[in-house]
């Protein structure tokens, strides 16, 4: 089984595009754990309405407002797949995408993978940039850049319970959190097919420059380096990822 982790905080507009992605699957062995972090609006409608009628659909509520990062190890801990892989309330699966990351992790022996990652605006509409992957991505290569779109990731739980999200506010959580994985197993195996649909939103807070800065900064922070190391990568990280955006919204729209 595969248990798909899916936080989400008033996410009400776009939640039920996204079940719809999972419940397109062609494989079928897959449960969704939806994790809504106290949303107040229409979030646990939708959840609800989806969970009546597909038995694979479950709900939690977090107690109180957690944040993602403790959304997804709530999921984590719920979850009864022997893998484990993630969905973002506001992003889209391809209705292969399970199926195919299933045979590439089997194939590759591998223990966490990835997808290449296409991306779309606020209002769906598709941009023509493909962010890639690699077939093999060492630690050393995910240092300097973070081609591991979380939404596109597949691992073992056995990782995600022995290295869980960090909870450093202001911080890339799922970076750190695949940093700390890879440095373990050695590299995560990247299927370069665009099965991930990234929603890129004007308001989250990648999208902010210094914003996420900060968060590249306190991720490195989270796996051990000093200060003056974290901030020489964060430089680095910062210059590539400047480059993605451009490329991203100087491609061409899909009509």
């Amino acid at each position: 089984m595969v248990s798909i982790v899916t936080p989400a905080y008033n996410a009400g507009s776009v939640l039920a595009e996204s079940i719809r992605s999972v419940a397109a699957q062609t494989y079928a062995d897959w449960e969704l754990i939806i994790v809504d972090d106290c949303s107040t609006d229409g979030s646990p409608a939708v959840a609800a309405r989806f969970a009546e009628t597909e038995p694979r659909i479950r709900y939690h509520r977090n107690p109180r407002n957690s944040g993602a990062a403790f959304s997804r190890n709530q999921g984590v801990a719920l979850a009864r797949g022997e893998w484990i892989a993630f969905l973002d309330a506001d992003d889209l699966m391809t209705s292969d995408k399970l199926a195919k990351q299933m045979i590439f992790v089997q194939e590759n022996n591998a223990q966490i993978s990835y997808t290449a990652s296409a991306f779309m605006d606020a209002d769906g509409k598709r941009f023509e940039y493909i962010l890639p992957a690699v077939k093999k991505l060492t630690y050393n290569e995910l240092l300097k850049r973070n081609l591991m779109s979380c939404s596109s990731v597949m691992a073992k739980r056995e990782l995600l319970v022995k290295h869980p999200f960090p909870s450093r506010a202001n911080t890339h959580e799922d970076y750190a959190a695949w940093l700390a994985i890879v440095r373990e197993v050695d590299c995560a195996y990247g299927l370069n097919e665009p099965l991930l649909i990234y929603r890129l939103s004007a308001n989250s807070k990648s999208a902010n420059r210094l914003t996420s800065a900060r968060m590249s900064y306190n991720a490195y922070r989270e796996v051990g380096y000093s200060p003056i190391i974290s901030a020489a990568l964060m430089c680095r990280y910062a210059v590539w990822s400047v480059r993605k955006r451009k490329r991203i919204y100087a491609s061409f729209m899909v009509p």
